[in-house]
């Protein structure tokens, strides 16, 4: 009976909302829809069950995210609870003269220092998000496996630390983790963060979790 009224609302999701132009899922988008079908719509998603919710952003994540830069899946398909999931973030590419044409030929000596540069390039980082039983009106909790130094990461147990990550601190019921780990990208790219020296890729290392256990883990 559970597993047909997800497939249930699983199908009526993707169904139109009246006043809306939207063609994407209903708790993804507010965009194109009239105030009265906004206001629907919130109220719609905010009925949204726990496990439905999961598994609208499963089938999202199956069906892979913007460049593919960023991706996650649950970790057992046989979890009921669909708490644990794994994400991948592949760091931000630097910005290069050469993808900017018009802005080389009107200032030939423009310097690629002037732009942006970033440790993150091509590294690809791996975390593990825990989704309790109250997600999403809470946010779950995010850890990296892989090492990274980002002011936001606490270097012994590599969790996200919620006061020094907005998203986590100002969490909102339609967040998702896709919200996540694009703000953890866009993070890399920051003043603060884009130039901080980085642990050697390759070399694997211990790292204790807030309950003491061991945790191994690398850069992939």
């Amino acid at each position: 009976m559970i597993f047909w009224s997800s497939i249930q609302w699983m199908n009526k999701r993707h169904e139109p909302i009246p006043g809306c132009q939207s063609d994407k899922p209903r708790s993804f988008t507010g965009q194109g829809c009239s105030p009265e079908a906004l206001r629907l719509k919130n109220y719609m998603q905010a009925q949204v069950p726990r496990n439905f919710r999961l598994l609208e952003e499963l089938e999202r994540g199956e069906k892979g995210i913007g460049d593919g830069t960023v991706s996650y899946g649950m970790d057992d398909a046989d979890d009921i609870f669909m708490q644990s999931w794994t994400g991948t973030i592949i760091g931000p590419p630097n910005d290069k003269l050469e993808d900017y044409p018009i802005l080389s030929q009107i200032l030939p000596s423009f310097s690629q220092a002037l732009f942006s540069s970033t440790v993150h390039e091509g590294r690809i980082y791996q975390l593990k998000l825990f989704c309790g039983k109250d997600y999403p009106d809470n946010p779950p909790s995010v850890r990296f496996q892989t090492r990274i130094n980002m002011t936001c990461v606490n270097q012994e147990t590599g969790a996200v630390e919620p006061s020094l990550f907005p998203m986590l601190a100002n969490w909102q019921r339609e967040y998702t983790m896709e919200d996540i780990l694009t703000q953890l990208k866009k993070e890399m790219m920051s003043p603060q963060n884009r130039k901080l020296a980085q642990p050697p890729e390759g070399n694997e290392e211990a790292r204790i979790d807030q309950k003491g256990l061991v945790l191994k883990c690398c850069i992939v």
